[in-house]
């Protein structure tokens, strides 16, 4: 029976032939079987698709690749197998063959994603799928089908199963919570590579490298965990994903755009030139997005965001979970419809206050979506005293973010304008607080 070890992927590790070289300076090792999915049309359009979208219009060095993306997070899932290799309770979990399902499963992941994916999911659409799921209809492309079958042993149902589905095994509830926890191969890439990108130090100021090592099995052998010699680069590494959040995925100004392209996207969504976003680049989603909005009352924001010049709404209002709580607490968290509503309100309201009419589009209020982000938990493992331990009853760092949501110091209720309506506000005696007033008297 092959071992982890002899998985070529993983061999290739040790080999300085046969790479591609990704920033920073790192080495992708691709074997024949990976460049032949690496030239499959579905994997070739995450080249076409930026990582981090909107966040471009305020930090102009992220223009990285769900493409470059996805080789890092293959990369690492390497990493993950030839450490818990070693493992005796892993291997024992885990065999060869769920070992190359899951590195398929850590190359392809991104495969289901469209441009702009993660702003219009927040909108939480009951016709837009997600990513996930999406990636079915991707990966059964006839080339790549063949391959995984060929190649890997594998179907796209399978590998769409590992990546979105309830795990059937203790070897699949293992790898899965290798794709999508705590500690997982995707954040330890993007937190790096978009830090990286964007030009700023707080992504990359954790030390994945003794964090990888120290990957263990948790007590119960049913997903990893780590050691104690790796709780300091996981307490760096959950501080680095709040710094991350809190400066760049939602600085205000990208925050601006965010609700621009879903306010847009809201109402054009039935347009035919949309129909077939799932399968779009980023350049045919502008595209298609700039001609389905020509004459119709969003073509300004459609134009502010992608035509020539970059007219992004001006942030009037703002309002945080411990300086505004009562208003905080009354606008996060509400479905994306009920904020447009309220928008639509607060935009008559001072269209009566200050004698001027404002259209619905030209106010918009963003705020944190539904969906709170995950925890921080994870085992951690005292080998001297044989004992596990959740990771936020040893660290005060991991306890307080987890305990006061992540969400509700990172994530800021925000009401953007446009520069007509900006100006008007600035000039009249209408601050933030009347207009939180307005806003939740509704």
């Amino acid at each position: 029976m092959k071992s982890i070890h002899q998985i070529p992927e993983v061999a290739a590790l040790r080999s300085s032939s046969g790479v591609v070289r990704i920033p920073p300076e790192t080495d992708v090792p691709v074997t024949p079987r990976v460049r032949r999915l690496m030239d499959t049309a579905p994997f070739r359009r995450l080249a076409s698709i930026s990582q981090l979208g909107l966040v471009g219009h305020v930090y102009p060095g992220t223009t990285h690749t769900r493409f470059e993306h996805s080789l890092g997070v293959y990369r690492i899932a390497l990493l993950f197998l030839d450490r818990l290799a070693e493992d005796s309770r892993f291997a024992a979990v885990v065999d060869a063959e769920m070992a190359e399902r899951f590195i398929v499963a850590a190359l392809l992941h991104d495969v289901g994603h469209w441009p702009f994916c993660h702003p219009i999911e927040d909108i939480g659409l009951k016709s837009v799928p997600s990513h996930e799921s999406a990636a079915e209809s991707q990966l059964n492309d006839t080339a790549l089908e063949k391959a995984l079958r060929e190649d890997w042993a594998v179907t796209p149902e399978e590998v769409v199963h590992l990546l979105s589905g309830e795990p059937r095994d203790a070897a699949e509830r293992t790898v899965q919570s290798m794709l999508s926890g705590p500690i997982d191969v995707d954040k330890i890439d993007y937190l790096r590579r978009d830090s990286l990108h964007a030009g700023v130090p707080y992504g990359q100021n954790f030390d994945a490298p003794r964090l990888i090592q120290s990957l263990c099995m948790d007590e119960a052998g049913k997903r990893i965990a780590i050691s104690t010699k790796g709780k300091t680069a996981a307490e760096m590494m959950v501080f680095a994903r709040y710094v991350m959040f809190s400066e760049v995925y939602w600085h205000h100004a990208v925050r601006s755009a965010t609700a621009m392209l879903q306010r847009a996207y809201f109402e054009l969504r039935d347009k035919p030139e949309l129909a077939g976003m799932l399968t779009m680049t980023d350049a045919e989603m502008i595209a298609a997005l700039r001609k389905a909005s020509a004459g119709e009352p969003v073509e300004d924001l459609v134009s502010g965001l992608f035509g020539p010049e970059r007219r992004l709404y001006k942030r009037v209002a703002e309002y945080t979970f411990h300086e505004s709580p009562d208003e905080y607490n009354q606008i996060a968290h509400q479905p994306f419809e009920q904020l447009i509503t309220s928008a639509k309100k607060l935009a008559d309201r001072l269209s009566s206050e200050l004698g001027s009419s404002i259209s619905t589009h030209e106010l918009l209020i963003d705020a944190p979506p539904v969906a709170l982000e995950v925890q921080f938990q994870i085992d951690v493992f005292d080998r001297k005293a044989d004992r596990y331990r959740r990771l936020g009853e040893i660290s005060p760092v991991v306890r307080t973010l987890a305990k006061q949501q992540f969400d509700d110091f990172v994530k800021k209720v925000r009401v953007f304008a446009n520069s007509r309506v900006s100006s008007a506000l600035r000039d009249s005696s209408i601050g933030p607080q009347r207009l939180s007033a307005f806003i939740c008297s509704q």
